[in-house]
């Protein structure tokens, strides 16, 4: 009857898993081989496994899938358990690229509500960015991030988090696709210096709604830089822009800083792609591109 315990013990223990676990900047896939585990299958499944990325280092995440290995072959009790299988080139993202960039991210976090933030980036590829931040974010929590250079936005998910210091930490940045064009330095297309009377709708910090004239400064095809707005609204919140009949969403991404040529300002990004409400005649706009 001991033996038999013996045996039944010497079964449980000594159970290897085979875990999936998938970078989350990119589709890369990593196979990990969990070796003596106690766990049951569908604990494994449902627990976090750290695990080496080739490009973005310690990264945590949930299995994709895992199976049971039922008895090792002769060269896996000695594999690392960050093991990873080979990938061809193709599958491999951009690299990394040491990059200072002046950024903002905003958004809300579990631990600090809402916030927003100026930093820059340290690293940055096709899928995301390293950034310093003292708000106090976790993984998986959805952020945005702007480009100060050209203003746009990408929505993102921490991936990665580093304490720096006691008031920094490093935060790994995962765009939802990769945008391999997002980290340049000058706009995709010239914004047009245009004075435009609109209306604007939305609601203030305060929780009212407010309708508030102002005028643009300059345009683009996708946003516009609006004055007269003053600290009324800030990042991260939708307004309703209306030029005559025509209306659009747009979400704030910037607000100007007091004390600055840009106070009173606010950046606005369009958020239904297919309309222009600006209508700028074509000759006007081929004359600006002339200049």
């Amino acid at each position: 009857m001991s033996q038999k315990s013996t045996e039944a013990q010497g079964r449980n223990v000594g159970k290897n898993y085979a875990v999936r676990l998938r970078c989350p900047y990119r589709d890369e896939d990593s196979w990990v081989i969990l070796q003596n585990r106690t766990e049951t299958l569908e604990q494994v499944l449902r627990t976090p496994w750290d695990f080496e990325c080739s490009l973005h280092g310690v990264q945590q995440e949930m299995p994709l899938e895992a199976s049971e290995q039922e008895f090792p072959r002769a060269p896996e009790p000695r594999a690392n358990p960050a093991q990873r299988s080979k990938l061809r080139p193709e599958q491999r993202s951009s690299k990394r690229a040491s990059l200072r960039m002046p950024v903002v991210v905003y958004g809300w976090a579990k631990n600090q509500g809402a916030f927003h933030e100026d930093t820059h980036t340290l690293l940055v590829n096709g899928s995301g960015g390293l950034v310093t931040l003292s708000a106090k974010v976790e993984v998986g929590e959805a952020l945005f991030v702007v480009n100060k250079n050209t203003h746009e936005e990408q929505e993102c998910r921490v991936a990665f988090v580093q304490q720096e210091s006691e008031s920094k930490t490093k935060v790994g940045l995962a765009f939802k696709r990769p945008v391999p064009g997002f980290w340049r330095s000058n706009p995709r297309k010239a914004r047009m210096a245009k004075k435009i009377q609109v209306w604007v709708r939305g609601v203030d910090r305060s929780g009212n709604p407010f309708v508030q004239s102002a005028h643009t400064i300059d345009i683009g095809q996708s946003g516009a830089r609006l004055d007269g707005l003053g600290y009324l609204t800030g990042p991260g919140e939708i307004v309703q822009v209306k030029r005559g009949w025509r209306k659009a969403r747009f979400r704030v991404v910037w607000i100007g800083q007091l004390g600055t040529s840009q106070a009173n300002q606010i950046g606005i990004c369009c958020l239904e792609g297919n309309k222009d409400i600006w209508r700028v005649p074509p000759s006007e706009s081929e004359t600006h591109k002339a200049k």
